[in-house]
């Protein structure tokens, strides 16, 4: 129980992590008659940039690639409003080829008869825009520089116990984490988890190229894994800003950390068959180890994992971001289904039905970044001559390519909608 004296805040749902996919699950539980609390250890003060980047040092190395169906989501969530037009590009097409070989296949949001085919934000403007929508919502609190130092649960009917590092304490009736692929939450529920390392590290950063990217997303397989464009948004307009995810065997990731910014800049140019042209610039580069993981089951007694806390796979398709937002959504849209039903939020036939309904998309988005890695990591002449020819006849079926592409942007099963009220 709580300890004597100590401050006690009650709340229906807490949420420990307050980052993109805590902060869209909160958001997205406020449009119910639910009080959250989200707790997050840094600070939730916004930082991002108020004008458009001018060079590769203005933009966030780490972005994301929003697909449509997320897109719906933080709209209908009210968070895209507050997103600078001047901070948010729109890719319009992809290209994906392989390195070995002459196999590509091309997307283009023609094809599609939409406007585009995603965007890409960095995660810092993403990050901004989800605390300005929280702090809209009376039925959100925010607690951050916050540390959480230890988790129990009371029993059913009282719900769980979060200790925090100040002495304050929180009683909730749901707990979920959303505190990262090391999620604490996770680790004292007792959930168990499946993970196994790529041997890979993704190097990020931002690089100006001498051909403007087009509002296109590029992205070059190889043995030794893919190279990601994402195109960023620029100074009125300039499309030659571009941030990249080059993922490769841990060993040629460290050498090519090692390398100095001349040296990386004709390495990347090599490795991109300079479709960009001359990288002219490169900003600081990150190099984040790559592993793979899944809980097995996402739910226990009073507690939920989402994003993060419940999978991370490899960064190859971009999707990490657009699982988790799904998870905030699947798992609100269950709440908001059993207040309709009179269930209390921590009902466990309300949980499972979130488990079940995200467990088996998330797996097989899974499997199929697997097999794309395990595919284009294979060098044998058979294989090689199968893989390109394969893509080739791919991008000459349009009926195939529109239903890929719809079905990478989240458009075939879509998310919940949260603008319908609820009693």
């Amino acid at each position: 129980m709580a300890a004597e004296n100590a401050e006690v805040v009650h709340t229906d749902v807490a949420i420990v992590g307050g980052g993109l996919v805590g902060a869209a699950l909160a958001l997205a539980l406020s449009q119910a008659p639910v009080n959250v609390l989200v707790l997050e250890g840094q600070s939730l003060t916004g930082n991002a940039p108020a004008g458009p980047a001018h060079d590769v040092n203005d933009v966030e190395p780490r972005v994301s690639a929003i697909t449509e169906a997320s897109r719906r989501l933080l709209t209908e969530l009210g968070v895209w409003e507050y997103l600078p037009v001047n901070r948010t590009e729109a890719y319009r097409q992809m290209v994906v080829w392989d390195g070995e070989g002459n196999g590509e296949i091309v997307f283009h949001a023609d094809d599609l008869q939409v406007p585009q085919l995603g965007h890409i934000i960095e995660n810092r403007v993403l990050q901004q825009a989800l605390v300005a929508a929280m702090r809209d919502h009376s039925r959100i609190r925010l607690m951050d520089q916050v540390e959480v130092t230890a988790w129990q649960q009371l029993g059913q009917k009282q719900g769980s116990l979060i200790r925090l590092a100040d002495g304050r304490q929180v009683q909730a009736q749901l707990v979920v984490g959303a505190d990262g692929a090391n999620s604490r939450i996770r680790q004292w529920a007792g959930l168990p988890i499946r993970e196994w390392d790529y041997e890979q590290q993704a190097i990020v950063c931002t690089i100006q190229t001498e051909t403007g990217h087009r509002h296109t997303a590029w992205q070059r397989f190889s043995l030794s894994g893919p190279l990601a464009f994402l195109p960023v948004a620029g100074a009125d307009g300039d499309d030659h800003l571009t941030s990249i995810v080059w993922s490769q065997d841990t060993a040629e990731a460290r050498r090519l950390m090692a390398l100095d910014d001349a040296a990386f800049r004709r390495a990347l140019e090599a490795a991109s068959e300079s479709r960009l042209g001359r990288v002219v610039a490169v900003s600081r580069r990150h190099a984040l180890p790559l592993k793979q993981r899944h809980a097995k089951v996402y739910t226990g007694n009073g507690v939920a994992l989402v994003g993060d806390a419940a999978h991370t796979i490899h960064p190859l398709a971009g999707q990490g971001v657009n699982l988790g937002f799904a998870d905030a959504a699947v798992l609100a849209d269950e709440v908001r289904r059993g207040l309709v039903r009179n269930l209390s939020v921590f009902e466990p036939n309300v949980l499972e039905r979130y488990e079940r309904r995200r467990q088996g998309d998330n797996l097989a988005v899974m499997a199929g970044m697997e097999g794309f890695k395990r595919l284009f990591g294979r060098d044998e002449l058979p294989l090689r001559w199968l893989r390109n020819s394969g893509m080739r006849w791919v991008n000459r079926q349009a009926p195939l390519k529109r239903w890929l592409a719809a079905d990478a942007m989240g458009l075939h099963k879509g998310l919940p909608r949260f603008s319908r009220p609820v009693r």
